[in-house]
């Protein structure tokens, strides 16, 4: 029986190879807009929805969005999860098994670390893991950043809208009109960890439920490393010493909040930058390869996170003079 010819070099490549030359025409066709890049989080309208007295003006951005969008994930997550443990069966397979496997390393790790405190601080490590990596991820998904609404930057007002979602330029008759024009895409999505809000109040949490768990781990007993006067009359001089250590204690936990939001918010919107940058500079197939790279920093900020917080949360069970 004869066989049946196969391609030279497979028939993946040549499929890229095709996706490659039509991107190339794509891009030369269209060419890709500037990016306007900017911190704070973009605003979908210009007027505040309301005011509050101590807060000030509200505004929803294209951020808080996304943060509920990555809660209603893990909340699929977790029913998906649920109703694979109670069908019955002992060992869960395909996307609920891979979250147990997952969970199951967690958990171990938190056990390892923290003893008798596992089921206590595990919750904590697992959520904000959790949370962060989709969070992270959630800036590869296609549109994410790159989709959005079309507004002159020097007043800030739309174009005209052709079809829901499709805005273009008004024509005008003097070609001069918009000459020098300045244009931003305000995208519908941005990735909730490039806001530093999301990244803040993730560590506040981190941080105050860090000092719940030590007191009731140690009790009143757990204030003494921030505040320790008990050796002053003992040794005036050694006492001295651990004061001023109490002050750094107390001085490092507040420095907590810096370092957790500023390491995760950094990374990501770096990240994000680099994206926009290499799709302006080359915008067919370069990308990728950064776009790997951005899984990878993903990944390891957010088991960085929860890391740091379950570590913490440990040393926090354990007194100041403890000796184990």
């Amino acid at each position: 029986m004869k066989e049946k010819r196969k391609w030279r070099w497979g028939v993946n490549r040549w499929i890229i190879l095709l996706i490659i030359v039509l991107g190339i025409i794509a891009a030369r066709a269209y060419p890709p807009v500037l990016p306007h890049i900017q911190l704070a989080a973009e605003r979908y309208h210009h007027d505040p929805l309301f005011t509050l007295p101590l807060f000030g003006e509200f505004y929803w951005t294209n951020t808080l969005t996304a943060l509920i969008i990555v809660n209603i994930i893990l909340l699929l997550i977790a029913f998906s999860v649920n109703r694979a443990v109670k069908s019955g069966n002992l060992v869960p397979t395909g996307f609920a098994g891979a979250i147990e496997a997952i969970l199951e390393i967690l958990y171990n790790l938190t056990e390892s670390t923290t003893s008798k405190w596992a089921k206590v601080i595990f919750p904590y490590f697992a959520t904000i893991t959790l949370m962060v990596l989709v969070a992270n991820w959630m800036d590869l998904i296609p549109g994410v950043e790159s989709i959005g609404i079309l507004e002159a930057v020097d007043h800030g007002e739309p174009v005209k809208e052709l079809l829901p979602g499709v805005y273009t330029i008004v024509p005008h008759d003097d070609p001069d009109a918009y000459r020098g024009q300045e244009y931003a895409v305000v995208p519908f999505l941005r990735a909730v960890s490039t806001d530093l809000n999301f990244t803040v109040g993730l560590a506040l949490v981190s941080v105050f439920m860090t000092q719940v768990i030590g007191f009731r781990a140690l009790g009143f007993s757990y204030f003494g490393k921030f505040i320790n006067i008990a050796g002053l009359a003992k040794n005036p001089i050694f006492g001295v010493i651990d004061f001023f250590v109490g002050i750094l204690e107390l001085v490092s936990e507040l420095a907590k909040i810096l370092s957790f939001s500023f390491r995760l918010f950094g990374n990501i919107f770096a990240g994000t930058v680099l994206l926009f940058v290499i799709g302006t500079l080359v915008p067919v197939f370069a990308q990728s390869i950064f776009l790997l790279l951005e899984l990878f920093i993903g990944l390891v900020q957010a088991i960085v996170f929860g890391m740091l917080t379950m570590v913490f949360m440990a040393l926090a069970t354990v007194g100041h003079h403890s000796e184990h």
